[in-house]
């Protein structure tokens, strides 16, 4: 009798086992699946070049010529920058600052959600880190060590011409050098400077009275440091700088405080004075020629309120995640502009839905949505289950902005694909059907790179 039982008992746990792990291969699969789809979103942060002095140029990844640098221009892994002679040049990265000194050569090796590494090789930078969480990683890679700065703070490092020497100065915060099969502690008041290559030779000495190039930052951060803008953003939003001196923060009924830009015209209109650009992994980017005209045009939502446009920034104590132009395009049956294929588009308002036409999962929808205004997650998943169905003729929605005159750009395909200026080439749509479609354009190779 005994063994019997013992049978009967291992009999069971074998059929229990097996019976769980049927009804939890299922769960695993789902959440494998999901793993996999948030491995392929796009990255939540991006950088963007908010000032430049003298000739600053500019190498996207993966191609071959360089170019003067647009301000304004997302920039993303794999880009190069290069400052001239004489020339100064500040990026952000959420609250980070780097700036650039004469003749820097600056590569973004990884720039995701949790990762910011850079590659200095040659010339000076100096970066200013206003925020860590636990699990980032912040790193300057030069030609003979990788510095991980380890604490909010201020650091310099410089390299020089032959890539074999890398001084590295902590004005505040901590940092780890790596080279040559070790690590050296660098802590606040120090700079240590590094050379060879196989072995590092190394001395750390007090930091040294500061230069042209350290004061400027300084001045920077100080003014970065009093911006009104601060109190209604939150400061992992790239691009927010500039905002104190081109608009002004009030108060709107049913928007809360908003802001308002100045010195723009009277028929000025979101998403009307620039251009498009393809910029992977997003697609189609909206680049402003406003040097305000960053985290407007990638955060946050307009809407048309006393006769004008106002910024509604959305939730402040989020990092919110970057996207390449909430806008919504529009079409119809027969959309034409001077003969030709036409495309279309107006911002969208508070509280509406931006469905990405490029690869997300669906919690980087909700993400993208519910960092950037004040939307329930359950539309946001509806609207994302209607627009990845293939129900098209619930596709047809009305928008807030889409009834605002003067609201909707129309160009023709050919300026929105060759980058031209929007402003000059801006085209009517007379007697077309004007109305939200997604798949159309999505179909047409419209958002496909030319």
């Amino acid at each position: 009798m005994p063994k019997t039982k013992t049978s009967r008992a291992q009999l069971f746990g074998i059929v229990l086992a097996g019976v769980l792990m049927m009804l939890q291969s299922p769960v695993i699969s789902l959440a494998q699946d999901q793993q996999e789809q948030d491995e392929q979103d796009p990255p939540s942060v991006v950088a963007r070049m908010n000032f430049a002095q003298g000739s600053v140029t500019f190498q996207p990844g993966g191609e071959g010529d360089w170019v003067d640098a647009v301000p304004n221009r997302p920039l993303t892994t794999g880009d190069n920058l290069w400052t001239d002679q004489g020339a100064r040049a500040e990026l952000h990265i959420g609250s980070t600052a780097v700036r650039l000194s004469s003749q820097p050569s600056v590569t973004l090796l990884d720039l995701d959600d949790r990762t910011t590494q850079l590659r200095l090789s040659e010339g000076s930078i100096i970066v200013r880190l206003r925020h860590l969480d636990d699990g980032d990683l912040v790193e300057v890679d030069t030609p003979n060590l990788a510095f991980n700065l380890q604490r909010t703070g201020e650091y310099r490092i410089d390299v020089d011409s032959n890539g074999d020497v890398t001084n590295v100065g902590v004005w505040s915060g901590r940092g780890e050098v790596t080279g040559g099969g070790y690590s050296y502690t660098v802590v606040a008041g120090q700079s240590a400077r590094f050379s060879g290559t196989d072995q590092l030779n190394y001395d750390i000495a007090q930091m040294p009275r500061s230069d042209d190039f350290d004061n400027w930052a300084f001045e920077r951060d100080h003014r970065e440091d009093g911006a009104e803008s601060a109190n209604y953003v939150s400061p992992e939003m790239t691009g927010y700088e500039d905002l104190d001196d081109y608009g002004r923060w009030q108060y709107v009924a049913g928007y809360g405080t908003v802001w308002v830009p100045t010195g723009v015209a009277s028929d000025w209109a979101p998403y009307r004075n620039g251009h498009w650009a393809y910029i992977d992994p997003w697609g189609w980017t909206w680049v402003e020629d406003e040097p305000w005209g960053f985290a407007p045009f990638h955060y946050g939502r307009w809407a048309y309120a006393g006769n004008r446009w106002c910024w509604v920034p959305g939730p402040v104590a989020v990092r919110p995640v970057y996207a390449p132009a909430l806008v919504a395009f529009v079409g119809g049956g027969g959309f034409a502009v001077g003969g030709g294929a036409g495309v279309a588009w107006f911002p969208l308002a508070p509280g509406e839905v931006y469905v990405p036409y490029y690869r997300g999962s669906r919690g980087y929808v909700e993400r993208l949505n519910v960092t950037n205004t004040v939307v329930n997650v359950t539309r946001v998943t509806n609207v994302y289950n209607v627009y990845n169905s293939n129900q098209r003729n619930v596709t047809n929605i009305t928008y807030v902005n889409q009834r605002v005159n003067n609201g909707v750009t129309v160009v023709s395909r050919d300026t929105f694909v060759n980058a031209r200026p929007v402003g000059r080439n801006r085209r009517a749509a007379r007697g077309a059907a004007v109305f939200v479609h997604r798949h159309i354009y999505y179909q047409d190779a419209i958002f496909r790179k030319k």
